[in-house]
Order: structure tokens, then sequence, then C-alpha cells
């Protein structure tokens, strides 16, 4: 289809790229929102509408879907107020009680762990406005975010995410094991998830970023945590159906797509196998998508889907779902 080659043209020009990059702009962001791997569109089920009109009632018909959706850009970055992506970063520049970064070294040169400290700003992904324009298609979900909107900015957290207060007290943060970026006896531990602050042992600075990462989208997902954001939560609806929370690890509920330093067409969850590229400027920046579950209005009342298969995601819905009357 002529829609197909276009998207794929345009895959090649923003995508097709593997060189390490060290920003990255809106209008490249944009491009790289149409990685069909990241999207995985799927037809789901069936939605059923009572409609009313003068002549009687009718059962309508419309198509579930499920697709993922680019919701925000996760920067993880070492310089306070350089933000990888370079049109946003003067939403975080040094505070008052913010101000440097970087990592807490020793004078030995071959040191086998440090303590990495990353700022960290999750700000709604302009991708989300290709949802906008394709949504009267019946066939697109409607997003829980808002282009370019803060949701979380690291300077503004000054006493959670630098000094680890009051998480550093939770069984989470004390319990070996529990909530880990991979796993222990898999030995593929990236970090811990709990506390949910800037610092982490870690020699590996691409990993360490990605926990950050993980970290911040753990926090905005969720409602009542004791940090200072805006959370990305949507109500469920008659016939839409918004993610749970993330869950590290968890590929049915959310998915990573990195942007900086190396732009990928791929999505994946942490940890991963994939080849990991060291910022020389400590920054680094994904894309977090997450799973919506939709229909088309066709009448006044909802009631209920049925999905085809369970696709196992936080977000579809359960089968013969009775729907409330307006």
């Amino acid at each position: 289809m002529k829609l197909n080659r276009i998207r794929r043209s345009l895959m090649i020009g923003a995508l097709a790229i593997t060189s390490p990059v060290l920003a990255i702009e809106t209008s490249t962001l944009v491009q790289s929102a149409l990685s069909e791997d990241c999207i995985e569109f799927q037809v789901v089920g069936i939605c059923f509408w009572l409609r009313c009109t003068n002549f009687g009632c009718d059962v309508e018909t419309s198509v579930k879907v499920r697709h993922f959706i680019p919701e925000t850009v996760v920067s993880s970055y070492s310089v306070t107020g350089q933000n990888p992506w370079s049109e946003v970063a003067s939403y975080s520049g040094p505070t008052g009680t913010a101000q440097d970064g970087g990592n807490s070294t020793t004078n030995h040169k071959r040191e086998n762990e440090m303590s990495i400290f990353k700022n960290v700003d999750v700000i709604g992904h302009p991708g989300t406005l290709l949802n906008e324009f394709a949504q009267s298609t019946g066939y697109i979900c409607d997003s829980a975010t808002t282009p370019y909107v803060p949701y979380f900015l690291s300077v503004l957290d000054t006493v959670a995410w630098r000094f680890g207060i009051p998480e550093m007290a939770y069984p989470q943060a004390l319990t070996p094991g529990v909530r880990e970026v991979g796993g222990l006896l898999e030995g593929n531990t990236w970090g811990n998830v709990y506390p949910r602050e800037g610092f982490l042992h870690q020699v590996d600075d691409h990993k360490a970023s990605a926990v950050m990462a993980q970290r911040a989208g753990d926090i905005v997902t969720r409602t009542w945590q004791p940090h200072v954001y805006l959370p990305i939560t949507a109500n469920e609806e008659d016939g839409y159906w918004p993610p749970e929370p993330i869950v590290e690890g968890d590929i049915t509920n959310h998915k990573w797509q990195e942007l900086v330093p190396t732009l990928r067409d791929t999505c994946a969850v942490f940890p991963h196998d994939m080849k990991r590229e060291q910022a020389v400027d400590g920054g680094y920046a994904w894309a977090l998508w997450r799973p919506y579950s939709c229909c088309e209005r066709k009448g006044q009342i909802f009631l209920g889907s049925v999905d085809f298969a369970q696709s196992g995601s936080g977000g579809t819905g359960s089968d013969n779902e009775a729907g409330d009357s307006e």
C-alpha cells in the first residue's frame, strides 16, 4: 500500500541509523514514533453497542484494537540542565537545591564500583500528535499524555531524588532481589528499582541510566507516590482500556525504545542483550511505550466486548465486559 511505502521511507530516513548521536530533536522523535515493532498494532476483538433512534434500537459492532503508544521521552543524563532532547533542556536547569551532577569516584583509575548519579526528565512524547490525527479513523486509541508536558523533572524532586527520602527505608529497598531490573539467579541484574532516587552503584553507565529511566517510569505511571510529579493515568471508559502501571521486565505493559546515544527502530524491556553504546557525555534517552485498547463508539450504550484471544496485556480488558449506560 502507498501508506506503507511512505512510512517505510520515513523510517529509513530516521531509524535506519545505528551510529551514536549526542542529542535528539523533535522532528526525529516524531519520525521514530512510526516504528512498527514498537507500535505492535493488533485487532483483538469486537465491541458491541446499543444504538437507538426514533425508529427503534439496534446492536452495532466495532473492531477492538490494541497498540502501543510512545507516551513519554525519558532522559537520563549526568550534567544538570543538559537533557539530550535539546528543545526541552531549558525545563530542567540547575536550581537552588539541585546544582551539579556526575559520578562519585575515587582516585583509583581502575576502581571496580562507583556511585553513578543521573538527572531524569519524563516529558510528553511529540509522537502522540500522530495519534491525534489518526483517531478519527476509529482504529487509534487516545493517549493519557500531552506532548511536551513535563511529568517528572528530578531537579524539582530534590528530597526524594537526591537523598532517597523516604524510600530508602521501604522494604523494597532493604530486601535483596525485590523489585530488581533483571534477576540475581539469571546473573543479569542491572540494578534495584527502589529506592527510586538518582544514585546507583553500577560500573556500566548505560545500565545505570536505564535503571534510572525505569525508576522514573515507575513513579509517573502510579498515583500518590512520595515524589514531585504529574501522574500519567487514564480512567477506563466505555470502549477504552488504558494500561496498568509499568512493571520492570514485563513487555506486555511497556517497552523502551532507545533514542540516545543510539537511535533504534525496535523496542525492548530492561535488561536486554542488545549492544549498549556508552554516551561520551553521560546523556541517554528512551521513549516509553505503553499499550492501549479501544474501539470506535457506534451507539449510546456500551454492551461489552469479546476478545479473539487473550493477549496478556494489562490494558486490553476482559472478555464480555459489561458497559454502563450514559
